[in-house]
């Protein structure tokens, strides 16, 4: 694979494409990203399965038709996931997901390749915590895909830290390839402590996993829900209950203090602290427009200063 030696510290979430966006929109927002430096994409072979009349197909297919269209394969890190998908046709739930056994990643990754396109796959994810299998046997089979060339490096998405060490120490054991990368729902607000998010399989980074990841050399968070679905900046989507706490409020008050004093959006702030913070971080950033994607863009170059980082952490 050939990747370009640098690229945008962010990955684009790919969600809606294929459904809610048609080709048309889809491959325009990949075009510019693409253009503007941006190689790593993220999907799953399930999304989006949630949606009325969708299989879970449609995010890789779309993604799968523009590679070929562009023929611009070895400058895209291609991520998807394996572990989520429903078994029964029109299960709009996790009730089904197929898990994480050899045999389910297996088939997983032939259908992954299949979709996409490719003979390969640049970062594979275990998308959910199966532990109704033993560890060695889902870690066996990402590193016999590795050993075939089919996946180069491996991840664990909404996973525990210590579920995530025991995973990485028992692949060192194994001399098999072990997981460099942590895909978990992050954002510059924090939830309350001890509460769980609506979204069952998701998986909230809590102090024990930034203490590890700042810990583990060669170990990177991939960052999704980074803002919350627009929560930071519309009107029509409040900000999720489990953040309801006075450390919002002044968190609030603060990214939009910051924000007109650099004169951004508030959006742009919370991308340029997760990019630039002591924890090895890559946001996921989906969009369903251009307007959005360029947004985003324009927080790469933003750099926030000590006193203003400091500012920005003393309240959260």
């Amino acid at each position: 694979m050939v990747v370009p030696m640098t690229h945008l510290p962010l990955a684009l979430g790919t969600i809606p494409f294929g459904t809610v966006l048609d080709d048309k929109a889809t491959f325009a927002i990949l075009d510019r990203f693409a253009d503007a430096g941006g190689a790593m994409l993220d999907t799953a072979n399930n999304y989006p399965f949630w949606n009325e009349g969708a299989t879970g197909d449609e995010s890789e297919l779309a993604i799968g038709r523009w590679l070929a269209a562009r023929g611009n394969r070895d400058r895209i890190v291609l991520s998807t996931k394996c572990g989520a998908r429903p078994t029964v046709p029109g299960d709009r739930t996790m009730g089904s997901a197929e898990g994480l056994s050899a045999a389910a990643i297996g088939s997983a990754a032939e259908g992954s390749l299949r979709r996409l396109g490719t003979d390969h796959i640049d970062v594979y994810w275990a998308h959910i915590e199966d532990r109704s299998v033993p560890l060695e046997e889902t870690l066996g089979a990402f590193a016999e895909l590795a050993g075939a060339g089919k996946v180069r490096e491996i991840g664990a998405s909404n996973v525990t830290a210590w579920r995530l060490e025991r995973a990485r120490a028992l692949s060192e054991a194994n001399g098999w390839p072990a997981y460099t990368k942590v895909q978990l729902r992050h954002t510059y607000l924090r939830p309350r402590p001890g509460v769980r998010p609506v979204e069952s399989a998701h998986v909230i980074v809590q102090d024990d996993m930034m203490d590890y990841l700042r810990a583990e050399s060669g170990l990177t968070l991939w960052a999704y829900n980074t803002l919350m679905a627009g929560a930071y900046t519309r009107q029509d989507r409040p900000v999720p209950e489990i953040y309801d706490h006075p450390g919002t409020t002044r968190g609030l008050a603060v990214l939009r203090e910051a924000a007109d004093e650099l004169g951004v959006t508030v959006n742009q702030v919370v991308l340029a602290w997760l990019i630039g913070g002591d924890l090895p971080t890559v946001p996921i950033v989906g969009v369903s427009s251009l307007a959005q994607l360029e947004e985003a863009l324009g927080a790469v170059d933003l750099k926030l200063d000590d006193e203003l980082r400091a500012r920005l952490d003393s309240v959260r």
